[in-house]
């Protein structure tokens, strides 16, 4: 079942400690869609990757492939912690929060009454090594967005708010997050 531009805006309340499952039942949320008035529909949304390793861990070599199979690619240890050729886990990260962040922004910029033109994200995803192995530090986003008629304090008011409540900033909550958003004329 697709979910409604009405559906995403909203947030559903987890309990502390849940990771994603829960004995609940999924929440009913109104659909703003006119087409479907006075209707309510479940809203769970199961999104799947797949990753395949094989060998050891620097001379071997993975696939990853998204559910939806708009892409697949290979990955190795020289992906991930040197410069060679493939993707990695991090870039792939990077990609979600850039690209949930950007909806979620524009979610929030039309709900405040400036729906925009564009919204272009980068998100750096920073992998570094402690005294227990390797850890994702930092994530920074840079975000630019043309949004017709708002002023800058109130696009960083929503540019803040769609850090803290974008679903994968959510999901990485363990992560520091920055911010650079700049609001283009």
């Amino acid at each position: 079942m697709q979910a409604t531009e009405g559906q995403l805006h909203e947030q559903i309340p987890r309990q502390a400690g849940d990771r994603g499952s829960s004995a609940k039942p999924p929440r009913r949320v109104s659909n703003n869609n006119p087409k479907f008035e006075n209707r309510s529909e479940d809203i769970m949304i199961t999104r799947k990757g797949s990753a395949v390793w094989e060998g050891t861990l620097k001379a071997g070599h993975g696939k990853v492939k998204l559910g939806s199979g708009a892409f697949e690619g290979q990955y190795s240890f020289g992906s991930r912690f040197e410069s060679g050729t493939g993707t990695n886990p991090e870039e792939l990260i990077g990609a979600a929060e850039a690209g949930c962040y950007s909806m979620a922004l524009s979610a929030n910029l039309e709900k405040a009454g400036h729906p925009p033109k564009r919204i272009s994200t980068t998100a750096s995803v920073h992998l570094d090594r402690g005294d227990s192995g390797f850890k994702i530090t930092r994530i920074e986003l840079n975000t630019e967005a043309e949004v017709p008629g708002i002023d800058d304090a109130k696009f960083q008011e929503q540019a803040e708010l769609t850090k803290t409540t974008c679903p994968i900033s959510l999901a990485l909550a363990g992560t520091e997050i920055t911010l650079s958003a700049k609001l283009l004329s």
